[in-house]
């Protein structure tokens, strides 16, 4: 059997019609796409944020993994870009990252390579890595020593129960005067990350948490030559971060660095939860102009209507996050043209591989062919999913095709 050329088709959401619009079905659907003003206005509000506390920001970039958000951030003024992974910092560097900040460990053979060769190709870039067992350092310090480089570390502090970090304040003193004396590694100071306490009300473990990590960056300052980086936050308790440590006694070249992720295009879920729950706890966040906004939205066709009460939209779980609940419609559309969604009339109840089911409301007119758009709780596990990623304007005009490096 003779096979017949496939048709270039780039990625799943690629626009076949130039200029392109969703709501006229100019873009093969479903796309996640992410609305311009809302992602400027986010990209500004935090940085504006560590700018009024002054710390630094160092975005997550495991949340995007895309480029051109990246380099949108080191122009608003990020210190770094954090990252996860050796992989995750090769694509930062690629992207013109000046300085990239893994708060993660570096283990396995492959994965030094990786890094030695990321060192030797881009030169001018600061690398930082998380260390917390003293087996681990001597791996590297070894390794590095023999590559004639230098690697950059930061003693990581964990909790019991938790992910990676030594577990308790002296273990990581320890492992400090051990890394200070060991050749190939250079201490740059301290990182944690607070959101692996959970619980009711975990606020006064994490004030705890990060006292302690203030008065242990003090007891490391003199390993350290220059500045010390004292690094911890992610997207739900940043206020809290900042406020112990920018109250507590720390080295006096301390720099604070905040690596929220989720905030780039927010949410309609967990994160939206989040901040509000941080604007009740800090002053300075509600005495800043505007807030954060859901960017990120899923776009689909109702496909069928196969009962009374019920339609099912042509989007599931290769498309979209369902892990913190599930996408909730947030406007309607057809032929172009926006209809009333009433609140509650139209509940997503239920998710498969390509398809989500709907729960249609009394009097809700919904009908096959109709647009459907989507608000995401967690943007992370909806970011993964796409190679491409469609930048639009407020009436769903195509602005940008943005690519992704998962």
């Amino acid at each position: 059997m003779k096979y017949r050329e496939s048709i270039a088709i780039p990625h799943k959401s690629a626009p076949l019609f130039t200029p392109a619009n969703l709501l006229n079905e100019d873009v093969c659907l479903p796309a996640a796409v992410i609305k311009q003003q809302p992602l400027r206005n986010n990209i500004a509000w935090m940085q504006r944020y560590a700018d009024t506390r002054g710390v630094s920001l160092a975005p997550h970039g495991k949340t995007t993994m895309t480029p051109w958000i990246f380099r949108a951030q080191q122009h608003a003024g990020a210190w770094a870009i954090g990252v996860g992974s050796p992989w995750q910092a090769a694509a930062a560097m690629a992207s013109g990252i000046r300085r990239v900040l893994m708060a993660n460990q570096l283990v396995g053979k492959a994965g030094m390579a990786l890094v030695s060769q990321l060192k030797n190709h881009y030169r001018e870039v600061d690398y930082l890595c998380c260390v917390d067992s003293l087996e681990n350092a001597r791996t590297l310090s070894g390794f590095f020593a023999r590559h004639h480089q230098t690697l950059d570390v930061l003693v990581e502090l964990g909790v019991n129960g938790g992910r990676c970090g030594c577990r308790s304040v002296s273990a990581a003193r320890q492992l400090a005067e051990e890394i200070a004396a060991l050749p190939g590694l250079t201490l740059r100071g301290l990182e944690l990350y607070e959101g692996v306490l959970h619980g009711d009300n975990p606020q006064a473990q994490i004030e705890s948490l990060l006292r302690d990590a203030a008065a242990l960056a003090c007891d490391m300052a003199p390993l350290v030559d220059g500045e010390f980086v004292l690094t911890g936050a992610g997207s739900v308790w940043y206020d809290v971060v900042c406020n112990i440590w920018l109250s507590a006694p720390r080295p006096a070249n301390t720099r604070i660095v905040i690596r929220p992720g989720c905030y780039i295009t927010h949410d309609t879920g967990i994160y939206e939860e989040a901040q509000q729950a941080l604007k009740h706890r800090d002053a300075v966040a509600c005495d800043l102009a505007g807030d954060l906004a859901s960017a990120l939205e899923i776009v689909a066709l109702v496909q069928s209507v196969p009962e009374p009460g019920m339609a099912v939209v042509n989007f599931g779980k290769r498309d979209c996050a369902f892990d913190a609940g599930l996408p909730q419609a947030i406007a309607h559309y057809r032929h172009g043209q926006p209809l009333a969604l009433a609140p509650g009339s139209i509940t997503s109840t239920g998710i498969m591989d390509q398809h989500c089911m709907l729960r249609l409301g009394p009097g809700s007119d919904v009908r096959v062919g109709d647009i459907l758009v989507f608000g995401t709780s967690h943007p992370c596990l909806t970011f993964d999913k796409w190679k491409v990623l469609l930048l639009v304007d407020d009436n769903y005009q195509v602005i940008e095709q943005l690519d992704t490096l998962f």
